[in-house]
């Protein structure tokens, strides 16, 4: 079996499922060359990405949580200065704590009304054509709708940020050369303006609350509330952008499981929402730097070394998941990874699952005939997976008003 999990083409009908079942069954912990760093360790098996997760005593997510760092060339932006996501304890939790009430359960039910209404004017928006693209004109909506929203922003803009976040996700190599890093600068210089604006005039968004917020004693500045922009920019579209895009071709493909939802839609599609998250597993990876030397599955690791958690890997190990080869949307104890674990787990979570919800309500109950024009393009990265095209076709229809 030739394993290649650095190469976008590996991935370009999304996760590359065979190379997974392969490695946890015969290199769970696998040493993967890389022609930039040496090469990275692969845990491919659920035990060893759960554990991995949750020990950053021994598993550091400093440097970078990517397997290169795409901020590298834009370094000169922010110098000593790192994101959220590559920090740990304590640092890590001093700043999750700046943020972490605007994403509780209690917070993201406070928004589940607006994003209903989110939901039901991006169908209206596409219904009368009977035609558009699922990526862009529905899945890539929502989220950019709503963290701009939260950091107080003109919808339009969103849209063009979520643009951004493609090109800094997409591998280098299928991209014009400094695209990739003039992406990651373009956001830099969006953040600069957030951050003298709603200095000069903060009102109730994130954006402000973070501006007046205090690490230490002490309120962030403008480099830190740019890596923070990004952060939440970046983070707040991949998971329901790809889960509903993804998801919906999952279930076009799979109409009986489709029928089974939709027999009792409201009551049956939080359960249906959780095995698409393990399904489709948005979020390919994540990577930790070894503090120490330590063993996995028997295999000798070094202090330095690069170790890569594969998500898609675990949500597919059958030494966790009954038929975990099966899509099954009644599976029940649907403990998946998509949203990965410990100190970092992902922030939105609660957020995302009432977007995933609203938007797949709205499309399953109002675009009848759904189908695919043409195969979808998928984003060519290792790191994010989904669609990032997708015509499709459905019975046109009248808007109808909320």
């Amino acid at each position: 079996m030739q394993i290649d999990l650095v190469s976008p083409s590996s991935f370009s009908l999304g996760h590359p499922h065979h190379q997974y079942d392969w490695l946890r069954e015969n290199a769970p912990v696998y040493w993967h060359p890389s022609p930039v760093g040496g090469g990275f360790w692969v845990l491919s098996r659920y035990k060893d990405v759960y554990e991995t997760g949750r020990n950053h005593q021994v598993f550091s997510s400093s440097p970078t949580i990517m397997m290169d760092d795409p901020l590298a060339g834009a370094s000169d932006a922010f110098g000593e200065y790192k994101m959220m996501l590559m920090m740990d304890p304590p640092q890590h939790t001093q700043f999750r704590k700046l943020i972490r009430n605007e994403f509780t359960t209690q917070s993201a039910d406070g928004m589940r009304a607006r994003i209903s209404e989110l939901a039901h004017q991006i169908v209206d928006a596409v219904i009368e054509r009977g035609e558009c693209d699922f990526v862009s004109d529905i899945a890539g909506e929502m989220p950019s709708f709503v963290i701009a929203e939260m950091m107080g922003l003109p919808l339009e803009d969103g849209r063009k940020l979520y643009h951004l976040t493609e090109v800094i996700h997409s591998a280098p190599e299928t991209l014009p050369e400094g695209a990739q890093t003039q992406a990651v600068l373009d956001m830099f210089t969006y953040g600069a303006k957030v951050f003298e604006e709603k200095s000069a005039r903060p009102g109730r968004d994130l954006a402000s609350k973070i501006i007046a917020s205090e690490v230490d004693g002490r309120k962030l500045n403008m480099v830190e509330f740019q890596l923070f922009f990004l952060l939440l920019i970046d983070a707040g579209g991949d998971t329901t952008r790809n889960l509903v895009s993804a998801g919906m071709l999952a279930l076009m493909e799979n109409p009986g499981q489709q029928a089974w939802l939709m027999d009792d839609l409201d009551a049956r599609l939080p359960q249906a929402r959780e095995e698409l998250l393990r399904w489709v597993s948005p979020v390919v990876y994540m990577r930790r730097t070894l503090k120490q030397d330590t063993v996995i599955e028997g295999q000798a690791m070094a202090a330095g070394d690069r170790v890569i958690m594969y998500y898609a890997s675990a949500n597919r190990d059958p030494r966790h998941f009954e038929r975990a080869d099966h899509l099954d949307l009644s599976r029940t104890g649907n403990d998946h990874l998509a949203f990965g674990g410990g100190g970092h787990v992902c922030l939105g979570q609660h957020i995302a699952r009432i977007e995933i919800d609203a938007l797949l309500r709205e499309v399953l109950l109002r675009m009848k005939g759904l189908a695919c024009r043409t195969p979808p393009k998928w984003l060519a990265s290792n790191f994010i997976s989904g669609p990032q095209a997708m015509p499709v076709r459905f019975d046109e229809a009248a808007r109808v008003k909320a």
